[in-house]
Parts: structure tokens; C-alpha cells; sequence
């Protein structure tokens, strides 16, 4: 296990400091601000630490509501809305400097059969043929206008092992592209069986590449070019199957519609064997920065 996944997994242990009450803290992200998926997945780990460990994550909602300061604690409240027979469901608030800055719903459920359908997995190369981002960040190194954004970018992709299908947007400035991106992903180390811990992983990285789709419409390179602005707005995902986060998963995307300073991202994540693992849903700020 690399020593950055064991950074990131120390992130994901929450102290419990009372009774459905959890502190957390921060890591480095590309941008100053608390990194969203960081967010989204402490606060998962929070409402999964109160419900029956026989009972899985099967959905979640959330809204990212202030920036999050990533040198302040980050204290997450959780309500215990409902336990039923099947189904538990919980709301975590997370708060910083006395005001809340995310909030999100989960509902997790006993196992049980039903009946089975899914979308096919779309074509996509063997991960193992694709680039690493050791081997593929440093060739656009010149698009950033900031010069630690490529340090800040590799130590993201420390933990994870994050590999591009195709260009990321920063590569194919100003070429509008149709709007579809994949990634395969995986954990740099393998994870303990705890299917909260793979859930929790998942939705750290599924907030990594999501409106990647909606630049590529609009050939603009992101944040870290510096020709757009935003911030993630809302952030649902639906867990279907089981999966573990260590091994390979295909994230494919895409974006439906941008309008009014905002943009929808959608998609899909299979294993690697075509099952169909989580559905994601995201609508964010991307904004054309002001002369």
C-alpha cells in the first residue's frame, strides 16, 4: 500500500467525539479549497458508523453548500431519520466555523434478491495499456498557468491510480469535443473487505473527473487552466452492485446539458468484468471567468 493511500485512509477514519457526532480533517487539493469528494466520502463514513453493519449504502444525495476551509476541522452531525426493517436512512450535516458547508442524505439496506437488469459496459481499452498520470501529466505541463498545479495534481493521483481513455480536457484546449470522457480507476493498495470502506473510496474519486464531459463540449481546459471557474453544486450516486475500489472500475461520463452557469454530468461505473457497480449524477458552477 502506497504511503499516500495510507495518508488518504487515516483521512476517512473519523474521531467520534459523541454520540453521532464526528471530527475530520483535511488533506492538500488542487485547488485551495476542501476537495468535494473528501467531503462527500467523510460524511458517508459518518452515517455509516451509525447503522447495523449488515445494512450497505445504496444511495446518497448531497449538496456542497460553502467552500470548506481545508486548515479548519470539519464537524459532521448526523440525524438518525428512520430504521426501518429494510432500510435505514440517515442525514449528516457537515460544519465548519459554526456554519454548515455540505449536506447530505444516505439510505443503506439489508441484502436481499430481486430482479436484474442492467445497462451493457461500453467499449474500453485494458487499463493496463493506458498511460499513469506519472506518465501523462508532465507532457501538458505548459498549460498550466500556475506551476504547482502539476505537483498539486500528482499527489492527488498518489492514492489512486486515475488513467485517461482519450485527453483530458487540458490537453485539447480550445477544441470542442463531443461531451464523453472515461477513466479507469483503482486504489493504489489493496483495501480491507469493509464494503463501506470501497463505497466511501468510490465516492472520494467520483468527484475527481465527473465535468471533465461538460469542458470537453466547450473546449475549455478546467480550473486548473484557468478558463472557467466553478465549483460542484449537488452530487447523487446509486450503488447496484458490489465492487471492491482496489480493483479495476470503469468510469464512463458524460454530459447531457450546460446552461446558466451550470453544468450536468452523468454517469456510469462498471467493473471490470461488465457489471454495472454505481450510477453518478452531478451539476456544477462552470462559469467563463470575466475580462
Amino acid at each position: 500500500m502506497s504511503t499516500a493511500l495510507e495518508s488518504l485512509l487515516d483521512l476517512l477514519d473519523l474521531e467520534q467525539i459523541e454520540r453521532d457526532i464526528f471530527r475530520g480533517t483535511s488533506r492538500s487539493a488542487v485547488v485551495p479549497r476542501v476537495f468535494g469528494g473528501q467531503v462527500a466520502a467523510q460524511a458517508l463514513v459518518a452515517a455509516g458508523r451509525t447503522v447495523p453493519s449488515d445494512r450497505t449504502a445504496h444511495s446518497l444525495h448531497s449538496y456542497f453548500l460553502r467552500m470548506g476551509d481545508p486548515g479548519a476541522p470539519i464537524i459532521y452531525s448526523v440525524d438518525r431519520i428512520r430504521d426501518g426493517r429494510s432500510f435505514t436512512t440517515r442525514r449528516v450535516v457537515a460544519v465548519q466555523h459554526g456554519q454548515p458547508i455540505f449536506h447530505l442524505s444516505a439510505s443503506f439496506q439489508t441484502y436481499e434478491e430481486g430482479l436484474e437488469h442492467q445497462a451493457d459496459m461500453p467499449p474500453a481499452p485494458d487499463p493496463e495499456t493506458l498511460p499513469t498520470a506519472e506518465q501523462m501529466l508532465p507532457q501538458y505541463a505548459d498549460a498550466f498557468t500556475d506551476p504547482g498545479v502539476m505537483d498539486r495534481l500528482l499527489e492527488a493521483r498518489d492514492a489512486v491510480d486515475l488513467r485517461y481513455v482519450g485527453a483530458p480536457p487540458f490537453a485539447s484546449v480550445g477544441t470542442p469535443q463531443e461531451p464523453r470522457s472515461q477513466v479507469w480507476f483503482r486504489t493504489n493498495g489493496k483495501l480491507a473487505d469493509d464494503p463501506l470502506l470501497h463505497v466511501c473510496m468510490a465516492t472520494y474519486v467520483s468527484d475527481m473527473t465527473l465535468l471533465d464531459s461538460v469542458l470537453l463540449a466547450h473546449g475549455r481546459g478546467g480550473w486548473t487552466v484557468g478558463d472557467v471557474v466553478g465549483a460542484s453544486l449537488d452530487h447523487a450516486m446509486w450503488f447496484h452492485r458490489p465492487f471492491r475500489a482496489d480493483e479495476w472500475l470503469l468510469y464512463d461520463q458524460e454530459s447531457p446539458s450546460a446552461s446558466g452557469g451550470r453544468g450536468l454530468g452523468q454517469a456510469r461505473i462498471y467493473t471490470q468484468d461488465g457489471r454495472l457497480a454505481i450510477t453518478v449524477i452531478q451539476e456544477g458552477v462552470v462559469r467563463v471567468p470575466r475580462d
